[in-house]
């Protein structure tokens, strides 16, 4: 469970840096729904990767 709590941080904090960046550099609005929906599409990227236990840790949709 620590394995994936340390994911979600750090996948959290990615997310965080991704959206500052597209707000600095390319002029996009913040939004948090778009910061959420861009959480859960990575999440999911994550966990096909082979982060497993992020399936129950955190905001987003349901992994299958």
């Amino acid at each position: 469970m620590r394995k994936g709590l340390n994911s979600l941080i750090i996948l959290g904090a990615w997310i965080l840096w991704k959206h500052r960046n597209s707000c600095v550099f390319e002029g996009d609005h913040s939004s948090i729904q778009k910061l959420m929906s861009d959480f859960s599409n990575e999440k999911q990227l994550w966990h096909l990767a082979g982060a497993r236990l992020l399936q129950a840790l955190g905001p987003g949709e349901e992994l299958n």
